[in-house]
């Protein structure tokens, strides 16, 4: 009789405790440092001194942040327990309810009924995971395939008969707006032109962060760190957590398992949503059908890569938004000298892996990375075929190389019945 009192402090201690694979922020720090060190480095050898400009770097972040707040959304629920394959539906949610609200009322409240569509999505795939116990990839599925159909119905009421609008995109939206730092942006961009070993990308790299910046830029950067405090230093986001490690031992102790399960997954697809309506209001000041390019998926691969943590995950976002940013300003040239970036990048993985003892992954790796040295080596520049597929390429050498560390929530997906524990 007195093992379930005594078990289940010990099974709420063991659900938030951290994962020892946990990148912490000054190891983050650290990482950025090292691989800008390297990207200065690849940027003298090839002369593409492109890859690390002011332009290159505010381009980055503008496609990182869809992306990164894609992630955070898929963050939220799945500390919860509750995988959210539907992001991606409820990006496009986001995109058509941000765009219309837009268009009739202003940006800013397309901002809020985006974030409102996006939670309806999540709302219907909390009913239908959490509730009736649907399995969570069938569900997510299902949410993407309805979002597309919804939105492309809607549009033909809407759009369709507006002027400027058509049945698969809206008419202009007024734009929120965008400032740049004075004095200290035009500084630092004259400081990355002038092409000086790592003061030139560091300059270029912040520069980019301060030039036409969007408002809702930097709330979504905001986002990640409240996101951070909220799930590990409030009472609130340490129960969210246990009903992701051990629902049973957290509905032992008193929490409200489906409660916090639903907030979850309704925040996770608010967040999805902000991130579909930056699409419609900042990205383009248009709302287009497939606008969100599968951007839902990457950012689910992003929270994946940051190892389901905030810092993670931010770095993971602005990796694909990078390779993102050479497709549509660098051309071949960029890319081609990514391929040394990367081949030194596989050289330090190789290291690690030997260290680690993972004989057949550090094996795997040094047949990729000689292949592309070859590549680099003879080759001028890579064809523009490969430089639309590059962010696509980098996700699954991203997530293929980081899957020895990745610790997901233990009941993350896992179907619950309240009472179960008996």
């Amino acid at each position: 009789m007195s093992t379930p009192t005594t078990t289940a402090p010990e099974k709420a201690r063991a659900a938030s405790a951290r994962p020892r694979t946990t990148l912490t922020w000054p190891v983050a720090l650290l990482l950025v440092a090292g691989l800008l060190i390297i990207v200065s480095v690849v940027r003298l050898v090839t002369g593409a001194d492109g890859i690390t400009s002011t332009g290159q770097m505010s381009a980055a972040l503008r496609l990182a942040v869809p992306i990164g707040l894609a992630g955070l959304g898929g963050l939220w629920a799945e500390r919860a327990g509750v995988v959210n394959i539907g992001l991606e539906g409820m990006m496009i949610l986001g995109t058509w309810f941000g765009a219309w609200a837009g268009y009739q009322w202003g940006p800013w409240t397309g901002i809020l009924l985006g974030v409102v569509g996006g939670a309806i999505g999540g709302l219907l795939h909390a009913i239908i995971t959490v509730t009736y116990n649907v399995n969570h990839i069938v569900s997510g599925v299902a949410i993407n395939i309805l979002a597309l159909g919804v939105t492309r119905y809607l549009s033909i009421f809407t759009f369709a008969e507006a002027d400027g609008g058509t049945s698969k995109q809206s008419p202009p939206i007024d734009s929120l707006g965008t400032w740049t730092v004075p004095g200290i942006a035009d500084g630092l961009g004259d400081l990355a032109d002038k092409h000086w070993f790592l003061v030139s990308d560091l300059a270029g790299l912040v520069g980019g962060v301060l030039t036409d910046l969007s408002p809702l830029t930097l709330i979504a950067l905001l986002l990640v760190p409240f996101t951070w405090w909220v799930l590990w230093r409030t009472s609130f986001g340490l129960r969210l957590r246990s009903c992701g490690e051990n629902p049973v031992a957290a509905e032992s102790l008193g929490v409200d398992v489906y409660r916090y399960k639903y907030l979850a997954v309704i925040i996770s697809g608010g967040f999805a949503g902000l991130g579909g309506a930056f699409l419609a209001l900042v990205s383009s000041n248009i709302y287009l059908e497939g606008q969100t390019g599968g951007r839902g998926y990457i950012g689910l691969a992003a929270m994946i890569f940051g190892n389901w943590m905030p810092g993670g995950l931010a770095l993971g976002a602005g990796l694909f938004g990078y390779t993102d940013s050479l497709r549509l300003r660098g051309g071949g040239e960029n890319v081609h000298a990514v391929l040394l970036l990367l081949v030194i990048l596989l050289v330090f993985a190789v290291a690690w892996l030997v260290w680690r003892k993972k004989w057949l992954a550090a094996a795997v790796t040094t047949v990729v990375g000689a292949l592309l040295l070859v590549w680099y080596l003879l080759s001028d520049e890579v064809p523009s075929q490969f430089v639309s597929m590059t962010p696509y390429v980098v996700t699954l050498l991203v997530l293929a190389l980081s899957a020895q560390r990745l610790r997901m929530p233990k009941a993350d997906g896992m179907p619950y019945r309240k009472g179960q524990g008996g």
